[in-house]
């Protein structure tokens, strides 16, 4: 026997409340009963069905009931301090969930992925509040009303909602399925003006962020890409006041590639990078290389501010390969020194401008800001740590990179969100010299240190109990930052197939009881081989997935 969920027309329509149901009112149209591991969950209207596989005991869902009690996300005073705290669990929806039109992607598919998230007991989800399709048709033209749709769907599921600040094109990274370039407008602009966004060595022009060489400068038709991003966290205060703090309880400011703080020095788009590579400095736009030959004037090196340096390597080198990142190389000398400093320094300060401005504008809503760091975990066992340098992360064996942007978020009240909280060194390729199990100790010390709290996700789509079991590990605070909230990475298809949806509802309860309950598989059963190039390799679909589709 398979679930359905029946409806009509005025079922889902959010216009009208009065007949919208609520989670009680569900047990008159959605009904659970014991079936196999090979029925599925199907949302049906005339023109569409989504299918899902669904768990094989119903009674796994009743368990996730028992979480019902709901609290305010980072509802504490402060930084975690003690392992027996509950956290919370997010859950991020498919990267179209708002189609190119602005609507919301079969919301029937969407409610019934709701409803069997709400009775795990999850506590909310996330959305991308893309800029190219908000502001797609022109300056300071907004479209909010998908996302209207969706915040009054999960308002009367009694979930809650963080919502991504986007300001970066989906497409050409890790987990990518579809594509959602900048507005149409910018993309315009960047055209008259190839140098708005960000420039590697050998010319190469990168279209997913603007760069932050000109943030101050009004090079999008009179504004500054920090005043078009100011007027559109704005719009969305305006457009959603009567939901935030209570809805939608935080906003994760974009700000890079991915949403992330970071320069794009890893792009997968057309082969550039494949992993373990060492990534490319991303500092050869006329802005950036202006503020370099700035720089260097400064100190009276007038030689240094010509370009990076000469000797980095390429994309897919190794540190030992290149002279600039070896074990001597010059990155540890005065000129190597005085150029990632200066290099990591235009990458915190971008944050600092970007966040100063939406702690002004968001500031008692009672919706939490956060900010998003790269797990960046490859190359991390060599005294360069070429792989972060390149990406703006002035983390050596010799110098702690992340503290200085813990500080940065703490400064303004952000919570300091990092991947990679579910990888194990086990699972790496020995040549690449990986820990990302060393670098989430390193910024949870980091963030204890600053003062500023910590969530985290899983950087790569996995479905396995040993993957559940490391974030339970990780999500402890032992000698620093325990997690205040868990964003899983993402709702689609496979999570609701039996043995997966089995491991993360399981997930889900032992987070709520402060990771203490560990029922889940300390090891991945299925192999190893879980990284970047291996989860790229295998990506067997490349167009876009709506929920459940």
């Amino acid at each position: 026997m398979a679930l359905t969920l029946r409806s009509s027309t005025s079922f889902i329509n959010l216009k009208d409340n009065r007949s919208f149901k609520t989670p009680d009112d569900f047990s008159s149209i959605v009904g659970f009963a014991q079936i196999k591991p090979s029925c599925q969950l199907r949302s049906k209207n005339s023109t569409q069905e989504a299918q899902t596989a669904w768990p094989e005991r119903a009674s796994l869902l009743a368990e996730g009931r028992k979480n019902e009690r709901r609290e305010k996300l980072h509802g504490l005073a402060g930084p975690q301090s003690h392992n027996n705290l509950r956290v919370p669990v997010f859950v991020m929806l498919p990267l179209d969930t708002i189609s190119i039109g602005g609507s919301l992607n079969k919301p029937r598919a969407m409610l019934a992925s709701l409803v069997a998230l709400k009775s795990a007991g999850v506590e909310g989800v996330m959305v991308d509040a893309w800029w190219g399709l908000v502001e797609k048709d022109g300056p300071l033209k907004y479209n909010w009303e998908g996302y209207a749709e969706l915040i009054k769907m999960v308002e009367k599921l009694g979930l809650k909602l963080q919502v991504v600040m986007s300001f970066h094109q989906c497409g050409g990274n890790v987990g990518d399925s579809c594509s959602i370039p900048l507005p149409p407008w910018v993309l315009e602009e960047i055209s008259k003006n190839p140098d708005l966004v960000y420039t590697d060595r050998s010319g190469r022009r990168n279209p997913e962020y603007i760069s932050l060489g000109c943030d101050s400068l009004p090079v999008l038709r009179g504004r500054t890409p920090i005043q078009v991003y100011s007027d559109y966290m704005r719009s969305f205060r305006e457009r959603f006041k009567d939901y935030l703090g209570d809805v939608v309880v935080e906003i994760q400011v974009g700000m890079g590639p991915c949403g992330e703080l970071r320069y794009p020095s890893y792009p997968e788009s057309n082969g550039t990078w494949r992993f373990p590579g060492i990534g490319e400095f991303q500092c050869y736009d006329k802005y950036m290389r202006a503020s370099l030959e700035a720089a260097a004037k400064a100190i009276g090196k007038d030689d240094w501010g010509r370009g990076g340096p000469h000797d980095a390597g390429q994309y897919n080198q190794f540190p030992e390969n290149t002279g600039f990142f070896g074990r001597d190389g010059t990155w540890n000398g005065e000129y190597g020194q005085f150029f990632l400093k200066w290099y990591s320094e235009k990458l915190i300060d971008h944050g600092e401008k970007i966040l100063t401005t939406a702690e002004r504008i968001f500031q008692g809503t009672g919706a939490k800001l956060s900010g998003k760091v790269a797990g960046i975990h490859w190359h991390y066992k060599t005294r360069s740590h070429a792989a972060e340098l390149t990406a703006g992360y002035y983390n050596t064996r010799h110098r702690d990179g992340y503290l200085a942007i813990a500080r940065m978020f703490s400064k303004h009240g952000v919570v300091f969100n990092f991947t990679c909280m579910e990888m194990r060194d086990g699972e790496q390729p020995g040549e690449a010299n990986c820990s990302p199990e060393g670098l989430v100790r390193q910024v949870k010390l980091a963030t204890k240190t600053a003062g500023a709290e910590l969530a985290g996700e899983n950087a790569l789509e996995r479905y396995d109990g040993g993957a559940f079991s490391q974030v339970l590990a990780t999500g402890r605070s032992g000698s620093g930052n325990g997690l205040n909230a868990f964003t899983y990475l993402r709702m689609n298809k496979r999570l609701f197939e039996a043995d997966n949806w089995r491991n993360f509802v399981e997930f889900v309860r032992s987070m709520s009881e402060g990771g203490q309950n560990t029922r889940l598989p300390d090891s991945d059963r299925i192999g190893t081989d879980l990284y970047v190039g291996f989860i790229k390799q295998n990506n067997v679909r490349k167009t876009c997935e709506a929920a459940l589709v």
